[in-house]
């Protein structure tokens, strides 16, 4: 089973207190566009949001879970430890939201590469990677969740059995690689013009 996790929590600082995830492209939200794109390659679908009355906001959503962070105010990493207490998969891709372009056929490569690896990772150098667009193995997050109080997705992935693919090797799929656009202001819609439905 391979499970989708949606990262919503944040505090939308860069975003001038304006909720990324209704930001709207093509007619639709981001939430929704990722929504569609996951929905073909996993099996489940669990929203993380920051708090009950945050959760409130997708109960419109059909098919999809909404949980809340277990370990509060401690940012991304909090939301992926109480998505992979959640999740039933034993693969697990992971998102943030304001990424509306995420590409099918890239999550699905991710989820066909992991092989023995407890993470498989795009990254476009040694130093830069894409922790947030990224397939876990779920017992292996877990395992770290129980054993570790870091606060740092870096410090996390340094601990974890991982395979970096180079995003050069996933032109094949998403030839301008917007998969990885990452919006933060509705003035950067421009950025992702060219972005499919």
């Amino acid at each position: 089973m391979r499970s989708a996790v949606i990262l919503v929590g944040g505090e939308a600082r860069r975003a001038n207190g304006e909720e990324k995830y209704f930001f709207t492209y093509g007619g639709r939200t981001f939430i929704e566009r990722l929504i569609s794109s996951l929905n073909s390659v996993t099996d489940e679908i669990i929203i993380v949001a920051r708090d009950p009355a945050q959760c409130t906001r997708f109960s419109h959503i059909d098919g999809v879970q909404c949980i809340t962070d277990i370990r509060k105010g401690i940012g991304p990493i909090g939301g992926l430890h109480a998505g992979a207490k959640a999740a039933r998969g034993e693969l697990v891709f992971v998102a943030a939201c304001d990424m509306p372009c995420v590409n099918q056929d890239v999550v699905s490569y991710l989820f066909d590469v992991i092989g023995d690896y407890d993470a498989v990772i795009p990254c476009w150098n040694r130093e830069m990677y894409e922790p947030l667009h990224a397939v876990y193995r779920r017992p292996a997050l877990i395992s770290f969740f129980n054993n570790h109080k870091a606060r740092s997705l870096r410090a996390m992935v340094g601990n974890m059995k991982t395979k970096y693919v180079s995003v050069e090797d996933l032109r094949k799929y998403d030839r301008s690689l917007e998969t990885f656009t990452n919006i933060n202001r509705l003035d950067e819609q421009k950025k992702f013009d060219s972005c499919k439905d």
